[in-house]
């Protein structure tokens, strides 16, 4: 498929390239990695009529720790978060997900920035950078935001990112104490994307969950955080059957999707099976020390 004409301009700065954004009238689409935005132009999904390149930007890209957060730049692609011994001991689950992200091709050049503001309700990422409770750092005309992505995605591809505003970097709390966390999904055989996919992190104390995230994707119109579960496990011991009744309530929160491939009753029963193998991989990590930090 050949996509819709389209003007190319690449920016040298993340101030030129929100000024063309503000210039374009909300026109133009800001192009990264490519690998989420291509392919749905090549299907005249997408039909931009300005492409901002922003991929040789310097300083959008880079894995680091400042204080009691990681930070990722933008540009980082999924391959690097995958790869980065300190991704991997201070938030595994952010690892594990990028690591089952599409295929090699696309893990080398797809980036953490554009994958998430892309908000594919299909991705990923989205569920672990939800269950690590991430934040983007958004630069516009005017000011620079910091949005937390429990309250950025709305729906399917669309975001709280305003059309003139570009991601510069991802930040996660690094938690304290004695924790894990975990990714699992149920991959679609064509596609490699999440039927279901849930991350789940699990903080523990005094011999109980002191608290809880859940983040699913795949299930519906956009990634969201499985409160409910959360709720349940608060304060309850990590046993067997706690766990279990709560993973049964991995749906409450989404609004559940079905499609050729899956139906919206097999999806909710896909976000409670994978959302225990989660949560119990996750409870697993804290208890065997290799979640503990500080």
């Amino acid at each position: 498929m050949i996509p819709a004409a389209f003007r190319y301009q690449r920016a040298n700065s993340v101030e030129e390239a929100v000024r063309i954004l503000a210039e374009s009238g909300g026109s133009a689409k800001v192009l990264a990695g490519g690998h989420s935005l291509i392919p749905m132009m090549k299907l005249r999904l997408a039909r931009p009529e300005h492409l901002v390149d922003i991929g040789r930007i310097p300083g959008l890209k880079g894995i680091r720790v400042e204080g009691n957060e990681l930070v990722i730049g933008a540009l980082t692609t999924h391959g690097d978060v995958a790869a980065s011994e300190t991704v991997k001991e201070k938030l595994p689950a952010l690892a594990e997900a990028a690591s089952v992200i599409g295929d090699l091709q696309v893990r080398n050049r797809g980036t953490v920035g554009g994958n998430l503001a892309h908000g594919d309700p299909a991705a990923d990422l989205p569920a672990a950078a939800l269950a690590l409770d991430g934040s983007l750092v958004a630069v516009g005309p005017d000011a620079t935001r910091t949005i937390g992505l429990s309250d950025f995605f709305f729906g399917p591809f669309i975001t709280a990112l305003s059309t003139d505003e570009i991601v510069t970097e991802v930040r996660f709390p690094i938690p304290e104490g004695t924790w894990g966390s975990a990714y699992e999904k149920f991959a679609h055989p064509a596609s490699g994307y999440a039927v279901v996919g849930v991350a789940a992190a699990v903080g523990l104390r005094d011999g109980r969950i002191a608290w809880a995230r859940v983040g699913v994707t795949g299930a519906g119109n956009q990634p969201y955080r499985a409160r409910a579960v959360e709720d349940a496990l608060a304060g309850q011991a990590p046993e067997a059957a706690v766990l279990e009744e709560a993973a049964a309530r991995a749906a409450d929160d989404g609004d559940i999707g079905s499609d050729l491939f899956a139906s919206a009753d097999y999806r909710r029963h896909l976000c409670r099976v994978y959302a225990l193998r989660a949560l119990n991989r996750a409870v697993a990590a804290a208890q065997n020390g290799r979640g503990r930090e500080g």
